[in-house]
């Protein structure tokens, strides 16, 4: 070794190799060409890029794709974030525009949290999550307790404390849907604990198989995978699917049957475009009332969060999970681990606290939320519909029906050449596939790979999020060629 070379005490091959083994495809590597052919067109370099902008579908971003954000969350925000306003109220009303519920919404939050650049309580103001208790008893026709209701980093924090209490050892297993969204194999990697996976049924509009289930949970058991818990996606990401009351049903059965915690992922729960959305907390409360005891012993978590929906307000943090069921001492420590962190960012607690008490009808920011509302929601199906019906043209690629979230997960078939191309680049074939997309259209999406699919099948994810229509058509024009260029 020379004199002059440096000694770190971290190197690759000495730090947590746990957190090595995770994978997140959806901000991996075709995201990072993404972000670096976007600076090379920001800064007016991109003279040989066969793109002009690039479209991130990668991600479920709606900010970033130009949605724009409710108004009365922003005016509410900017009274929070700089309280002086209310000195100037009359400026705020009859300048800036800021209906008087506006106003009292800030003065009430801001009476909630004194200031946004405060710690708030480790599970959030007490009465932002009284708020959220009310819009549970709304949605679901059953009580709601504060208590139970724990405010957080947008869901993945939820998620993130959940699997830490759970996982108590390396053969700790948890039932996750395939395809998933890899923030839980990814969290389960760093835990050193076992993911076992469920596949989703695709010929039956991507809904659980019970049968897939108790076979997985039953191979988990055979290898002394000690199962703690299933986690269930709905609506799905990355498959847009939209759970039926039988499918969320026959879950509740089993995990009653097998002393199983359920994890209800519930971020995209107004994101339904087919059917409605059933939460498990409701289906949970009917069973229960429908067969006395026999439920009793379920514990659930549900999550939800201010990042989807029409909201869309991913970089401010916001989100909830809700426990049913748990033992005091388990949510004793559930409180203690997420007392480490301190506190969710407060602002995202108020963004909670607008997303599950909006302008109601005959307040006077009501028709311009509604408007605003009904327009993202209108937006977001009508894409989702063109990105259908777009891949219904193309020669290999199938679709189902939009029905949930913001997203599709197309299969594709692709030449033989194609895939023995990518082995030679020592690529999966659908992760060639999306970069080939990406070089030669600037549309961005992600390999089903990243995120689990049967032997045998490709797909990718991508959202809908982003405005207009010219990148689907940049989508087909792509596949054409690319299935040209590589026909057997």
């Amino acid at each position: 070794m020379s004199a002059t070379a440096t000694v770190r005490a971290l190197s690759y091959e000495n730090i947590n190799p746990h957190v090595k083994t995770a994978k997140y495809a959806v901000r991996g590597e075709l995201a990072v060409r993404s972000e670096e052919y976007r600076a090379k067109l920001a800064k007016g370099e991109g003279k040989d890029l066969p793109f002009d902008t690039v479209i991130a579908a990668n991600i479920g971003n709606p900010q970033q794709l130009d949605q724009k954000p409710i108004t009365f969350f922003r005016q509410v925000a900017s009274i929070m974030e700089n309280p002086e306003l209310l000195e100037k109220e009359e400026v705020l009303t009859k300048g800036l525009g800021y209906k008087p519920d506006v106003v009292a919404r800030a003065k009430k939050l801001l009476a909630a949290v004194k200031s946004v650049g405060a710690y708030s309580q480790s599970h959030g103001a007490p009465a932002i999550r009284e708020s959220v208790a009310k819009f549970i008893e709304r949605r679901d026709g059953y009580p709601a307790e504060a208590e139970h209701v724990y405010l957080s980093a947008g869901a993945s924090s939820g998620v993130n404390t959940l699997l830490h209490i759970m996982c108590s050892k390396p053969e700790s297993g948890i039932l996750v849907p395939i395809p998933q969204y890899p923030l839980y194999t990814a969290t389960l990697a760093v835990l050193d604990a076992r993911v076992v996976p469920y596949y989703l049924d695709e010929s039956q509009a991507w809904g659980t198989n019970l049968g897939e289930i108790k076979s997985a949970y039953d191979k988990a058991i055979a290898e002394g995978t000690d199962v703690k818990a299933i986690v269930i996606i709905n609506p799905g990401n990355p498959t847009g699917a939209s759970l039926p009351a039988e499918d969320i049903k026959s879950v509740l059965e089993f995990a009653a049957e097998k002393k199983l915690v359920v994890m209800a992922d519930e971020v995209y729960q107004t994101n339904v475009f087919q059917g409605e959305f059933i939460s498990f907390k409701k289906a949970l409360r009917d069973l229960q009332k429908e067969v006395p005891k026999k439920f009793d012993n379920i514990e659930l978590a549900s999550l939800h969060s201010v990042s989807k929906g029409m909201v869309g307000e991913c970089g401010h943090r916001g989100g909830y999970f809700e426990l049913i069921g748990f033992d005091e001492k388990v949510a004793a420590e559930i409180y203690k681990f997420i007392s480490i962190q301190l506190c969710p960012p407060v602002m995202g607690q108020c963004i909670v606290e607008m997303m599950v008490n909006p302008p109601k009808e005959g307040e006077p920011s009501y028709e311009l939320y509604k408007q605003e509302y009904d327009g993202i929601f209108d937006g977001l199906k009508k894409r989702a519909y063109a990105l259908y019906e777009a891949f219904k043209q193309m020669e290999g690629v199938s679709c189902n029906t939009p029905a949930g979230s913001m997203y599709l997960f197309p299969t594709i078939t692709i030449p033989e050449k194609a895939i023995a191309q990518a082995k030679k680049e020592g690529r999966e074939p659908d992760d060639f596939y999306c970069f080939r997309l990406l070089d030669a259209t600037g549309v961005c999406v992600v390999a089903g790979s990243g995120f689990g699919q049967k032997e045998g099948t490709l797909h990718f994810r991508t959202t809908f999020l982003a405005p207009g229509t010219d990148w689907v058509g940049r989508i087909v024009k792509f596949h054409k060629e690319f299935m040209d260029e590589f026909r057997d």
